[in-house]
């Protein structure tokens, strides 16, 4: 049975600000164990996936319920953090392989909905975790993801998959790989939007003007050339930022999707 909050749509429509990333609270910890005891999970499944993935012994002396609880819980509060993140994966590929054996769904929508309440800035994508950031950046990206796909751009929409990795990657994120990716993506689709596929994206925009209304099309080339300089020649000492790739993957990603669109309609 769903709970009253879900049964009768309160929430908190506040978006939480995202305030925990390279950390796992012990409140998730405890929250995470109690949630795979209610969706099918045993004690002694748990012990082995964990064992696994920490690649420690199961203790053989415990060999009652009771008491492999005590280890599970124990061997997860005392594992990096993101050893738990680690853990997590494997439970969402042990459910992708026994589908019918544990309640998936229920899984993903219970931690989703707490990464979201508690301010975690990470997010479940199929069997994967992965970097989650503001509600509109989500959005945007979501969105250039389903136009990429619908599209069938294959190579774009990897591109821009690629870029959410790299921000996605602890402890330091690749910056510079965002950046790159995600201005690869953007290229991808201006190249096939207007059939210059040996052109670069600077070079697409000068040439074709009607592209992108003015003055927004000098925004664009501009942001080609702060990627160009700070993820493709980048020099010692000016590797930019996490928001500065944040923001250049946003940006790709709502200036791509516009130019779907353009071709969707028929306008360019």
């Amino acid at each position: 049975m769903s709970s009253f909050s879900a049964r009768y749509g309160y929430k908190n429509n506040k978006e939480v600000e995202i305030t925990i990333r390279e950390d796992v609270p012990q409140e998730f910890r405890d929250f995470l164990i109690q949630l795979l005891y209610d969706i099918g999970f045993t004690s002694t499944k748990l012990r082995e996936i964990f064992c696994r993935v920490l690649r420690k012994s199961p203790d053989n002396s415990n060999w009652s319920e009771p008491y492999i609880d005590s280890e599970v819980r124990r061997l997860l509060r005392e594992c990096e953090w993101f050893k738990v993140y680690d853990i997590l994966e494997r439970i969402l590929q042990v459910i992708e392989e026994q589908p019918y054996n544990f309640k998936g769904e229920e899984l993903r929508t219970e931690i989703s909905n707490f990464f979201i309440e508690e301010g975690y800035g990470w997010k479940i994508s199929k069997s994967l975790i992965e970097m989650r950031s503001n509600e509109s950046f989500e959005v945007v990206v979501q969105s250039a993801k389903n136009n990429l796909s619908k599209c069938q751009h294959t190579t774009a929409n990897n591109e821009l998959h690629e870029a959410i990795k790299d921000l996605s990657r602890r402890p330091s994120p690749d910056s510079t790989g965002a950046i790159q990716h995600s201005m690869a993506s953007l290229e991808c689709v201006a190249r096939e939007i207007t059939g210059d596929r040996k052109l670069t994206l600077g070079e697409i925009i000068k040439k074709n003007k009607n592209l992108i209304p003015k003055p927004l099309d000098q925004a664009v080339e501009k942001t080609w050339g702060f990627a160009s300089e700070y993820g493709r020649h980048l020099k010692e000492g000016r590797e930019p930022s996490f928001q500065e790739a944040e923001l250049i993957v946003g940006i790709c990603s709502s200036v791509g999707s516009y130019l779907l669109k353009l071709k969707k309609d028929n306008i360019f």
